[in-house]
Formats: structure tokens, C-alpha cells, sequence
């Protein structure tokens, strides 16, 4: 019994942390958008009107703050909700939806964290994707063209912005939101055919322990009755 409820608090828990990941990965998706109003995504202004959201445009500066807070908590809640998942055994098969959709989820929020270095155009960030570029070029068979595709080819500039933006904005994010809408759906709908399966058990132990205690009773009756013949 108790092992049951551990279990359900857990599922329960789980079920919470995934409503806030969806909620975390649409505050970022809506301030994105605001975002987007003023950012220019190019080698020569991305640093400067990124500057000019924060310092000049009304509340640009917690706009951004907000927007990258709920991206980083975003990884964090999801790595903590796998933790959650697999001490509430909820790792079977029944569970793929939300296992798979998860797993993905995790991966594409650090793509998110990872497009974004480039988007601010900073020396930290720019020199960052230079060196991991070399190492996605040291990738068998794709790794000069997956890095061309991330730059447009050649060197780091205006285009390599651009790619990375449509990326980030245009891509990852839908499919954030997307595999957040999914991983809770496929909790909810999980949870609520194991409290089905869970409801019809009950009703069938109960049965069978009716049916249990009207044998018992019918054979007292006879026993009772053959001892008064």
C-alpha cells in the first residue's frame, strides 16, 4: 500500500513538473517573440540592438532576463522530471510516449541554450562556436557538411547568424513547445489508464472477495443444517 502511494506521488509529481515545463517553454517562446520585434540577426547588429533592447526599449532588460531564465530552468526541470519518472518506475513500456518525448525535449532545450551563444554576437560566444565547429568537423562522413549548413559555409559572419536565428527561433522553439505539449499528454493519458487498470482491480478484488465470503457462508448453512439432521 504504501509502495502504491509512493508511487502515485510520484507520477503526481512528474505530472506537475511537466505542466511547468510546458508553462517555462512558452514564456520563452512569448518573450522570444517580443524579442524578436527589435533584434537584428546579423555579425554587425546583433550585439548592438541587443544592447538597445536592454538599455533603452521599456522593461527590454527583464524581457530578456525572463526569457533566458525559462529557457536554462527549462533543462533543468525536465533533467530532474527523468529523475522523477524512473523513481516512480514509470520506465516501462506503457511510458513511451513520455520517456521518448521527454529524452527529446531535453535535447532540443540544450540546442536551444546552444544556437543562442552565436545570437548575441559577443567575443565569448563567437570564438566558443569556432572552436566546436573544429570538433563537428572532425565528424566522419558529415561533419564538413552538417558545419556548413550551421554557417552557411566559410567563415563565421552575417549568414552564420541568420542560420543559427532560424534555428533557434523558428525551429527549435516550435518543437520545444510541441514535445512539452506531448510529454504531458502522454502522462496524463498514461496516468489515467493506470488509475483505470488500478479502479478495475479493485472492483474485481472486491468481487472476488464477495463471492469469497458468500461461499463461506452458504457452506457454514450446510454445515450447520447437516449437523441438525
Amino acid at each position: 500500500m504504501n509502495s502504491a502511494r509512493y508511487r502515485f506521488i510520484l507520477q503526481r509529481l512528474a505530472t506537475i513538473l511537466s505542466v511547468s515545463i510546458l508553462a517555462l517553454s512558452v514564456t520563452a517562446g512569448v518573450t522570444g517573440i517580443l524579442i524578436a520585434f527589435f533584434y537584428e540577426p546579423t555579425a554587425g547588429g546583433a550585439y548592438e540592438s541587443l544592447r538597445r533592447i536592454s538599455e533603452e526599449i521599456p522593461s527590454g532588460g527583464l524581457i530578456r532576463d525572463v526569457h533566458n531564465i525559462a529557457g536554462n530552468w527549462v533543462i533543468g526541470i525536465a533533467l530532474i522530471q527523468m529523475v522523477v519518472m524512473f523513481l516512480g518506475r514509470q520506465f516501462r513500456t506503457s511510458w513511451l510516449i513520455a520517456w521518448i518525448s521527454g529524452i527529446v525535449l531535453i535535447l532540443n532545450a540544450i540546442a536551444l541554450g546552444w544556437t543562442a551563444m552565436l545570437l548575441s554576437w559577443t567575443q565569448e560566444g563567437y570564438w566558443r562556436l569556432k572552436i566546436e565547429l573544429g570538433t563537428i568537423e572532425e565528424l566522419p562522413v558529415i561533419g564538413n557538411q552538417l558545419r556548413d549548413i550551421l554557417t552557411g559555409g566559410g567563415g563565421v559572419g552575417t549568414t552564420s547568424v541568420e542560420h543559427f536565428y532560424t534555428l533557434h527561433s523558428y525551429i527549435l522553439s516550435v518543437g520545444a513547445i510541441a514535445l512539452a505539449i506531448i510529454h504531458l499528454g502522454g502522462l496524463v493519458l498514461q496516468e489515467t489508464a493506470a488509475k483505470r487498470l488500478q479502479s478495475n482491480l479493485a472492483a474485481i478484488l472486491a468481487a472476488s472477495e464477495s463471492l469469497d465470503q458468500q461461499n463461506a457462508t452458504s457452506t457454514d448453512r450446510n454445515f450447520t443444517g447437516s449437523k441438525t439432521h
